[in-house]
Formats: structure tokens, sequence, C-alpha cells
């Protein structure tokens, strides 16, 4: 199994969402900002979770994006699946046709490695990772370094 970076800013961006969906509908140049991907990737990894309902917008002045579900039903395996990811350790995708058209011998060991990374995924939701201290004290980080940045750059705007 290799999770692409699609899954991993998928995932990134939603949690960024979760923790920063108390100021209303979040912008996507926030998120790019603090997490580092690209405004145009995020726009595209977006347009696939509103797709699946688990992301919502806003247009305008002001707008932005918020969850669609609430952070409890919303688990990191739906995230993943939303942007066409898999979470499959076999070569044939569970199909059973990894050798030559037929069964391998190791494809019960890997299907079972995937059945078990997807259900590990399915019982984290956005609400578990929100909750964790640790992340939430590397979002302040990430806050307070945004902040610092958009200060200098105003300043020298100013200048």
């Amino acid at each position: 199994m290799r999770l692409t970076t699609k899954g991993r800013y998928a995932v990134t961006s939603m949690l960024d969402l979760a923790l920063h969906r108390e100021q209303g509908p979040v912008p996507l140049a926030g998120i790019s900002a603090r997490q580092d991907i690209s405004l145009s990737y995020l726009e595209q990894l977006f347009a696939q979770l509103r797709k699946h309902g688990l992301v919502k917008s806003v247009r305008g002045p002001g707008g932005g994006y918020y969850l669609g579900r609430s952070l409890e039903v919303i688990s990191i395996a739906d995230v993943i699946e939303a942007v066409n990811e898999h979470t499959d350790a076999t070569r044939c995708r569970g199909k059973g046709a990894c050798q030559r058209g037929a069964t391998c011998l190791t494809h019960h060991l890997w299907a079972g490695l995937s059945d078990q990374i997807r259900e590990f995924l399915r019982n984290i939701s956005l609400a578990d990772l929100v909750l964790n201290e640790e992340i939430r004290e590397i979002a302040l980080l990430q806050d307070q370094r945004t902040r610092d940045t958009l200060e200098r750059v105003d300043a020298l705007l100013q200048d």
C-alpha cells in the first residue's frame, strides 16, 4: 500500500478545516498558507471532497469551505476514498489476479493487511484528531507562523 501525496494532502487539509471550523467558512488560501499546499491543488482536492459531501462551500467575500458532515462521522478512510486513493496493499487491487491472472501466494496476506488498514482508518474520525493535544499545539504554531509571515509582507508593502 502506498498513500500518495493526494491522500495525505486531503487528510491534512480536512484536518486544518476541522481545526479552524469555528472561524466560519475557511478560505483555501488560509489552508494553503498554513499547510504549504498549492492553492490550485487544494481546489482540485476540494472539488472531489465537495462531490462526496465531505465539505460545502460559500462563495463571495468571507466565503470558503466548511465541513459537510459533523466531525464525528467523517472518518479518515472517507477522506482518502473521496479523492480516489486506495488503501489496498495487493498488486491486483483485491481482484485475485496478481500473477498472470491467477491469485499469487501472498494475495491473502496482503488482502488481510488492506482490510486492517481500512478498518484502522475507518475508526479514526476528524473529531478524534481535533481532540489530540499534540495536533492542536502544531496547529497553533502553524497559525502563529502564518500570522508572522503576513505581518512581514504587510510591513514590506507599507515601506
